[in-house]
């Protein structure tokens, strides 16, 4: 749409369940924040929704684990996911709640209004139901193995290890999460959005009249989806927890959340109108206005086939113009993950880096995984630091700002004769601010981020080539003509890095002494005027240390181990024996005297071990985890009356006992203390 009046920007409502990590801020928070600064400098009016996803499955299953209601953990993680928000600079107008009773009101009414119209299929069919608890069972309340990986604590809709989407009864044993036992089939009744419908009417060619503007891996998606065919989808499930149904006999049976959620972003929309004087109508049902969906991978079909479909079949809003979702973005090369712990926290990192929001920042947007995954890493984090925002933006301003302290104490000098340099570097600043205004309205944060931190360069490379610090001693004019040009760059990244920088722009406009300039002044030679006083500068970025890196390093691979030995599957016990059959194993401590790894082998060393009994031949799979070399001297614990056997024509005479943890690593199992060899292990 051309010249919209208003803009509607929403960026995917976070699950309530748990804190924000940098995945979440790379796919739906930063590049929606980015693009909302941009239009706001430009004076457009644009409201920027977003909130709390507080209903469905998952919330109720860790209230449950945690012995707590679910209202209380979505109170919890609601207000821990607004400060992070706030704290790391995504700037919504308003972070509203679905527990919220205008959001009920509004969802109850969205469903009413669509029952009414007939656009629901009633259906009725088995699903599983738990005895014991008197509750049908939510998909993510069904565990059991997985048909295609065999992998045994499979969820009903998909399995966490292969990755395979299921339906409940395709599992394998399937057993109830709330009671541990077989849940049985049983009828109810539930609503179906009929989305063959909407595919065969309208949505196909709508989604086709999309092929040139969204984004190749949006787009594709979309029409993955479409060609398989869309089907029927439930918008209501048997649960205690969202947003009732609205009609008769429709007990103990909630609105699907996946219907629930988006329609958050009309009644956070309706509370920001309530609070700033506006009409929420404006901005969902005008045809002068632009809505835009933020969102990550996963959201895709939600964003772009069922929720546009909602929409339509109501009647009375506007559909997305755009849904610029993005890939998802990894961690130190091995993907994200909230369950194994392997990720950085928002809440986390601000405190551990307190005034170095930006840089995360920039580090996430110059690493935009906006059409295929992407991966952060923390020695990346310290390079974009350390030789972009340190050596290229703070150095040029920096020099510039002391440079006008030093020569003119601080008061901006006139501009005297320009040379053709200076009326080309000039020239190249408004040329900057076009390119960067292509990539930010195309949603190319990647390469926006880049163009901006060429204003810097640019910066730099005119300092470099102009060199006032060497020309002060002949030519005083033309030092004020060049200071005067630094300070105009200066001024200009103000703007241009807002979007991306908005902490470090905000001061440096204390630097300079200026408020905040609009969008359109970029590109203009003349932003500061001669006279100007410019306050004492500091310096706009520090440099991190290898010490600070290896740190969060280490805490990601302490926060792995941690959480392997959290979920280690401990095998079963074996079947019992007597204790007659126990005395019968004869184990002594010994000594190892040799050690030779077993050729043509992996895993086989050949030992001779003092047993304080005999010296003896024992052949073992050690070799994986423990070098010949580095074991000669070492104490054992040995079975010795172990029936001797021929091990790759080497006869082994007993055997060394080792305990293995949940990677396989094995340890030896050896006395407190140092003991003489012989000695019986009881």
């Amino acid at each position: 749409m051309k010249n919209p009046k208003r803009h509607l920007i929403t960026s995917a409502l976070p699950y309530a369940n748990g804190p924000l990590h940098l995945g979440h801020i790379a796919g739906a928070y930063l590049p929606a924040d980015i693009y909302v600064r941009y239009l706001k400098l430009k004076g457009e009016d644009v409201a920027f929704i977003c909130g709390s996803d507080e209903h469905g499955v998952p919330i109720t299953l860790r209230a449950r684990k945690e012995g707590v209601s679910p209202q209380d953990i979505v109170d919890t993680y609601h207000e821990m996911i607004k400060k992070a928000f706030a704290e790391f600079g995504i700037a919504f107008d308003i972070y509203h709640r679905t527990s919220d009773s205008l959001h009920h009101e509004t969802a109850s009414d969205f469903f009413k209004t669509m029952y009414e119209k007939g656009e629901f299929i009633e259906r009725e069919e088995d699903q599983f139901f738990d005895e014991q608890e008197q509750q049908f069972l939510a998909d993510r309340y069904i565990v059991g193995t997985c048909p295609k990986c065999e992998y045994e604590e499979a969820y009903g809709d998909q399995c966490e290890k292969c990755g395979t989407s299921l339906s409940p009864k395709e599992l394998i044993n399937p057993k109830s999460k709330l009671s541990g036992n077989v849940p049985v089939l049983k009828t109810t009744k539930h609503w179906y959005l009929d989305l063959e419908k909407y595919q065969n009417e309208w949505l196909e060619k709508w989604i086709d009249g999309h092929k040139k503007d969204w984004k190749s891996n949006v787009y594709g998606q979309c029409k993955s989806w479409l060609n398989s065919g869309l089907q029927a989808r439930a918008v209501t499930r048997d649960l205690d927890w969202g947003v009732p149904v609205p009609l008769e006999g429709a007990d103990r049976k909630v609105l699907y959340v996946w219907f629930d959620a988006p329609i958050g972003y009309i009644s956070a929309t309706k509370a920001w109108a309530q609070q700033n004087g506006k009409d929420w109508k404006d901005y969902w049902q005008s045809e002068d206005s632009r809505l835009i969906h933020f969102i990550g991978k996963d959201n895709i079909v939600f964003h772009c086939l069922i929720f546009p479909a909602m929409l339509k079949a109501h009647g009375d809003y506007i559909l997305p113009e755009n849904v610029p979702a993005n890939e998802f973005l990894n961690l130190e090369g091995d993907k994200l993950s909230t369950s194994r712990n392997w990720a950085v926290w928002i809440h986390e990192y601000l405190l551990d880096f307190p005034d170095k929001q930006d840089v995360l920042r920039y580090t996430i947007c110059a690493n935009s995984p906006e059409q295929k995954d992407n991966d952060f890493t923390w020695k990346d984090f310290q390079t974009r630091n350390n030789s972009e925002l340190v050596a290229i933006f703070g150095n040029f301003v920096n020099r510039t700002l002391v440079l006008t302290q030093k020569y003119y104490e601080g008061k901006v000098p006139a501009r005297g004769e320009l040379t053709n340099f200076d009326k080309k570097t000039l020239t190249e600043i408004s040329v900057i601010k076009g390119n960067l205004e292509k990539s930010i309205e195309n949603f190319r944060f990647r390469e926006a981020v880049k163009i901006a931190m060429d204003l810097a360069r640019l910066g730099n490379k005119y300092l470099a080539d102009t060199e006032p610090w060497k020309v002060i001693k002949t030519d005083e004019e033309r030092v004020k003509t060049i200071m005067n040009i630094s300070i105009q760059i200066t001024a200009a990244l103000s703007i241009i890095m807002e979007p991306f920088l908005p902490f470090t722009t905000e001061k440096l406009r204390n630097f300079l002494n200026i408020e905040k300039l609009s969008w359109d002044l970029a590109g203009k030679s003349d932003l500061i005027d001669a006279g100007h006083i410019i306050n004492k500068p500091e310096l706009l970025f520090d440099k991190i240390e290898d010490e600070e890196i290896e740190k969060q390093i280490q805490k990601l691979m302490d926060s792995k181990k941690a959480n392997e030995a959290e979920n280690v599957k401990v095998e079963p016990a074996k079947n019992n024996i007597s204790y007659d059959d126990f005395v019968k194993m004869d184990i002594r401590t010994g000594i190892i005297l040799e050690a030779e790894q077993v050729p043509k082998t992996d895993k086989l060393i050949k030992l001779k071990i003092d047993t304080g009994i005999d010296h003896r031949t024992v052949v073992s799979g050690i070799a994986v985890d423990h070098k010949p070399e580095d074991i000669i001297g070492k104490q054992v614990s040995v079975l010795v009356n172990l029936e001797p056997r021929k091990i790759r024509g080497i006869e082994s005479q007993g055997m060394i006992l080792m305990a293995e943890d949940a990677s396989g690593k094995l340890y030896f199992v050896i006395p407190e203390e140092k003991i003489s060899s012989g000695s019986v292990i009881k």
